[in-house]
């Protein structure tokens, strides 16, 4: 999302880096930058100036400009500053004295609500907890059909009771329910609604004073720039949002509403929508993101991405010594492949590696989930003999997997030559692991096609 806002920073603090010494002219032409940046960004305008002006009274200070690097310096604050304006600290879910915790969701029509309702009882489902959806919107048509399908998806209790119950009923007959069976938390997914609506928005007020919910989430759409930062204040003001789901973060819009959310309504951001299956719901750090916009990567959300993949019976340490006496094979390729595409689509991977992202941009390589599609293909064309040897695979076995697969035959041998190449370079880097030593020629190209390895 947040590509363009990234690439521009990157330019302006480039430039302050080949200064060498900074003087306050020099701070005060990338500040303007930074805040053109930020305002084609669509983030708010107050926010924009404020960050700006903050940066630029830290920047400014003689420690910074006598320093022996002054421009990382001024990132470093520029860090800061969007730290503080993203929230400070990651703010999770409250919990109540005595069970259930109960969660409203609230929010437009078409904001993705109900689809956030199910991915939230899968997170915090993960985390140990018996989540109970409630199906409390009464009058959209098929919306009860839809929770119970994301239910049954996940295997996990919908409670409803129809669409001629009234809406405050069903929920505090679903709490009820929830303390019968022992299920924690209560989701409760209401109706969306236009915030001028003021039927319905009492409709939520009423429900709020019948359960007393622990959190009421406001599920935005970040696609939808300034306009979500409108909704989430009449919300607050109307309900007291006490924080926000914002989804559709790996979408193409600008990203200014992310930035301008929290500072323009207090209510911190709580969870993040980052793509359309079940389980891409992330809890919200407002240090990474910043990082993130600055083009420092997310080498933490990778990692916890690639754990959540592990199953007990892997082990990681097994497969590491053979990739290093190269007995790596293509079987086992295949398998960590699968587990690449479990973390989540490429592009969003490779944006959390610093500076990966900004550097593919530049040199305008175009890397999908594609590239996964033409490696599998022709992986799974090979026999089980041949995925483990695949010197065996002569001209005559090149064209069958090549009709097998739909590529071409150049494909399948460029695939293999690689393949073998990548062996030798993780059995040398064995040898010289032993030694404590790095082998030359290493990080100068190579790799499998389509794919950054």
């Amino acid at each position: 999302m947040f590509e363009s806002l990234t690439d521009r920073l990157n330019e302006t603090f480039g430039k302050l880096g080949r200064k060498g010494r900074l003087t306050e002219q020099d701070v005060d032409e990338a500040m303007r930058e930074v805040r053109r940046a930020l305002l084609e960004a669509d983030v708010n305008f107050k926010v924009a100036k404020d960050f700006v002006a903050a940066v630029r009274e830290r920047a400014v200070g003689q420690d910074v400009l006598r320093s022996l690097t002054p421009a990382q310096s001024v990132i470093a604050i520029a860090n800061e500053e969007l730290i503080k304006v993203l929230g400070e600290e990651p703010e999770g879910l409250k919990y109540p004295d005595r069970p259930p915790q109960i969660i409203m969701l609230v929010g437009l029509q078409g904001s993705g609500k109900t689809t956030h309702a199910g991915k939230l009882a899968l997170h915090l489902r993960k985390g140990g907890k018996a989540p109970l959806l409630v199906a409390a919107d009464v009058y959209r048509p098929a919306a009860i059909a839809q929770l119970q399908t994301l239910g049954k998806q996940v295997n996990i209790p919908v409670f409803e009771m129809g669409t001629t119950t009234n809406p405050v009923e069903i929920a505090k007959n679903a709490i009820r329910h929830a303390n019968e069976r022992g299920l924690n938390p209560v989701i409760i997914d209401t109706a969306g609604r236009l915030q001028i609506d003021e039927k319905l928005m009492q409709e939520l007020v009423d429900i709020r004073a019948a359960v007393n919910p622990t959190e009421i989430l406001l599920v935005a759409d970040a696609m939808t720039g300034q306009e979500a930062v409108g909704v989430a204040q009449t919300f607050h003001d109307k309900v007291g949002a006490t924080g926000l789901i914002l989804t559709k973060m790996d979408g193409d819009a600008r990203g200014g509403a992310a930035l301008s959310i929290r500072a323009v309504t207090g209510v911190p951001i709580k969870f993040i929508g980052t793509g359309e299956k079940l389980d891409a719901l992330e809890p919200f750090y407002p240090n990474r993101l910043a990082s993130r916009i600055l083009g420092m990567g997310d080498v933490l959300s990778l990692i916890e991405r690639a754990q959540e993949t592990m199953t007990d019976e892997e082990n990681p340490e097994e497969l590491q010594e053979r990739m290093l006496k190269g007995q790596f094979t293509l079987e086992d390729f295949l398998d960590q492949l699968q587990k690449i595409k479990k973390m989540g689509p490429l592009n969003q991977l490779l944006e959390m590696i610093p500076g990966l992202g900004a550097q593919l941009r530049q040199a305008k390589a175009q890397i999908s989930d594609d590239d996964y599609k033409h490696i599998e293909a022709i992986i799974y064309s090979m026999t089980p003999e041949e995925r483990r040897t695949p010197d065996i695979i002569g001209k005559r076995r090149s064209a069958r997997i090549a009709r097998g697969s739909g590529r071409s035959v150049q494909e399948v041998k460029a695939l293999i030559k690689q393949f073998e190449e990548m062996q030798k370079m993780m059995a040398q880097m064995g040898k010289f692991a032993k030694k404590g030593k790095m082998p030359p020629g290493m990080g100068r190209g190579g790799g499998i096609p389509g794919l950054p390895f």
